[in-house]
């Protein structure tokens, strides 16, 4: 059974188009969405969080659709964004009791047992953690109510190593009994390799490729190189990850 399915999703926020995205998700399954800033991740993310209203298409998440079914879809889905979204003067657990009233099976146990895990004082202000202990914290209140659908925004960037492997363990078991899935959204196209089993690949609103990981294999080869060389292959046969901060770049080509 599809957890999420987007039939010719569109959306226009400025000069920016998110164009006719189709795709579908099955339950159990680790999806990573990825491309470059300005790719149209955050965009699709808006509209499965329901934040955004699509211009145009579908989207269903357990079969359920925003316009008469929001609380229960809002009941299904844990979200770790980028953006702060909880009260900076309140402490973790004020935090945690205030919105879990919101989803009908949050469990304050379980939040208490997460920040013990992730070594988060519970009685510590929101806004004097670290951007990673934020990030951190949201995570444990994403796993405290029962979602059967994870939103992660690009957290691994602000995890120290430790905690990365901590991270995608806890993923591991929170997928394991084929009734949960997670979309990550991430740069670090490492954190896939091992662990995604679909790919969505977006490039200037367009939709590159979406499909499982095999898939991918046997149609594209990876090159890796500085970004002054992979500019040179023809557009239509590649497509580019950068990473500013060293020059290099990862490109996928292909096959044949």
């Amino acid at each position: 059974m599809n957890l999420l399915q987007a039939e010719n999703l569109s959306k226009k926020i400025g000069n920016f188009r998110l164009n006719n995205i189709s795709f579908e998700i099955p339950a159990g399954y680790l999806c990573g969405l990825i491309g470059e800033n300005g790719a149209g991740k955050t965009t699709l993310l808006h509209l499965i969080l329901g934040l955004y209203h699509a211009d145009g298409g579908s989207l269903l998440i357990d079969g359920m659709d925003y316009a008469d079914k929001e609380k229960q879809i809002h009941d299904l889905i844990g979200t770790v964004l980028v953006e702060d979204l909880m009260n900076p003067s309140m402490t973790l657990m004020e935090n945690a009791d205030s919105y879990g009233k919101y989803y009908s099976g949050y469990r304050r146990e379980c939040m208490e047992k997460y920040l013990s895990l992730f070594h988060l004082e519970k009685e510590r202000k929101f806004g004097r953690l670290s951007k990673g202990e934020k990030l951190k914290c949201q995570f444990a209140f994403a796993l405290s109510h029962d979602a059967r659908l994870l939103i992660l925004d690009e957290p691994t960037g602000n995890f120290d190593p430790d905690f990365r492997k901590q991270f995608f363990q806890i993923i591991k078991e929170f997928i394991a009994d084929g009734t949960r899935s997670v979309i990550l959204a991430t740069h670090i196209t490492e954190d896939l390799d091992h662990m995604a089993d679909y790919l969505i690949y977006l490039e200037e609103g367009n939709l590159i490729f979406t499909g499982d990981i095999e898939q991918l294999h046997q149609c594209y080869r990876m090159v890796s190189g500085e970004n002054i060389r992979l500019i040179c292959f023809p557009r239509r046969e590649s497509f580019i990850w950068k990473m500013e901060r060293t020059g290099q770049g990862r490109s996928l080509r292909t096959a044949g």
